[in-house]
């Protein structure tokens, strides 16, 4: 089976993932057929919209194939990983400045790069399984994809307990937070996508959509998470608890278990951002840390414990954030050769 599915019904461009068996994980080459796809769209006046979606009932698309990464980056390759996450960060802007109509089904796991080829498009439809999150300090990353853009847009502080604790956001947290836009009960996808295509615009939207199942937990949190993150310190903050049993877990287990480096430098560019920066100031700083995330980061051991040996147990070179000096993130932070 193909890992990716491209036509064309009616004026609809139609993009499919379908490799269900790896969680819709996406590859180098999904990226680039999505990527001549949507050029040669945008130009061709018979295309009026776009929709993407995914084949399997776990997830949209849970991620990057970061096996693949690890597999070049233990052999002193990094070279590989540099030039995809380049080319895919491309691609998540294209998405992000696309000049049609961009309509994502989610459902499942929408993670990392899940979230690049998702939650950039112009109409966002969620239903009740959705689980969304940039997980990324766990395995030695940042939010990435343009995800740091998204982050900075989020009410208050939240964005930033998003994107250090990875916390997974059902479909009433999504829309909150601004990664969606619209409810639609999941048995009514077929329907919605019938409708579209035959309608060949986006009107038929409104009235599949409606309010999310469920309660958007991080509103109900959002006062006792702006008063947490008050203080940059985050070295501090880590000694601290937010006073809120739900929240405090996350905030417990990313302490525990993500690489400190990663939430640090995650920190230092939800600072750098505004909520009005556009995608490629995010890219930008985004691409600075991974460039330099195996060679002087913690992305091979994060990978190795998460998803190769699947310990769950990462050996940190630095084990606190106190073990890091500005100077460090400063240096993860530096302009790369273009």
């Amino acid at each position: 089976m193909s890992e990716i599915k491209i036509y064309v019904e009616g004026s609809t461009g139609r993009i499919t993932l379908t490799r269900p068996e790896a969680l819709n994980a996406l590859s180098y080459a999904m990226c680039e057929a999505m990527e001549e796809a949507l050029l040669a769209w945008q130009d061709d006046a018979a295309i009026t919209q776009v929709i993407i979606d995914a084949q399997g009932e776990r997830a949209f698309c849970a991620g990057g194939d970061i096996a693949k990464l690890y597999e070049y980056g233990l052999q002193g390759d990094f070279d590989y990983a540099r030039k995809f996450w380049k080319d895919e960060y491309r691609l998540n802007a294209l998405i992000a400045n696309y000049p049609k109509p961009y309509i994502a089904f989610l459902h499942g796991f929408v993670m990392g790069g899940g979230v690049g080829i998702a939650c950039h498009g112009s109409h966002r439809i969620v239903c009740e399984t959705v689980k969304i999150a940039m997980p990324e300090c766990a395995i030695g990353l940042i939010p990435d994809v343009g995800g740091t853009a998204l982050l900075s847009r989020v009410p208050g502080k939240m964005g930033l307990y998003l994107g250090l604790t990875g916390y997974r956001m059902n479909a009433a947290d999504s829309l909150y937070a601004g990664f969606a836009d619209y409810f639609v009960p999941e048995s009514s996808y077929d329907a919605l996508k019938d409708a579209l295509i035959k309608a060949g615009n986006t009107s038929p939207i409104e009235a599949f959509s409606s309010a999310a199942s469920g309660e958007s937990v991080l509103a109900d949190w959002q006062e006792k998470c702006d008063k947490f993150f008050a203080s940059d310190n985050l070295a501090e903050l880590a000694k601290a608890h937010p006073g809120h049993a739900d929240m405090d877990k996350f905030w417990s287990k990313a302490m525990m278990h993500n690489a400190p480096l990663s939430m640090l430098c995650t920190a230092e560019i939800l600072k750098r951002l505004n909520p009005g920066d556009d995608i490629e100031t995010a890219l930008e700083l985004e691409y600075r840390f991974t460039y330099r995330s195996m060679d002087e980061g913690e992305f091979l051991e994060g990978t190795r414990a998460a998803v190769i040996d699947k310990d769950r147990n990462p050996n940190w070179q630095a084990k606190s954030m106190m073990d890091i000096s500005d100077m460090k993130i400063e240096s993860m932070l530096a302009e790369v050769p273009h």
